[in-house]
């Protein structure tokens, strides 16, 4: 199935969902098992020196929260502007270099 398929399908759903890397992860429709798995998800990962949990589960916590938390969806969006501007920046030194 194509990917813009699958975005069409969860916007016409009305299914909640957050961008990573370009592509759309879908998430649950409940505001309370949202914020309850990404708040799992955020502990859980606090846990992660353990086997089985790791410290993946963080970010991946707060991007699901960041749909719900206004706090959280900021910093988020701080971070994309500064990753977006950082890797601008380093392809605009890469192609500088080459001749």
């Amino acid at each position: 199935m194509d990917q813009r398929n699958n975005d069409t399908e969860a916007a016409r759903n009305g299914r909640p969902s957050v961008s990573l890397m370009g592509k759309r992860i879908p998430i649950p429709r409940s505001r309370l098992a949202r914020i309850g798995g990404g708040c799992m998800l955020v502990v859980l990962g606090l846990f992660g020196f353990l086997p089985v949990l790791g410290f993946w589960m963080i970010p991946l916590g707060l991007l699901i929260l960041s749909y719900d938390i206004a706090f959280v969806r900021r910093q988020r969006r701080k971070v994309t502007v500064w990753w977006n501007r950082r890797s601008q920046r380093s392809q605009g030194q890469h192609s500088a270099r080459d001749p």
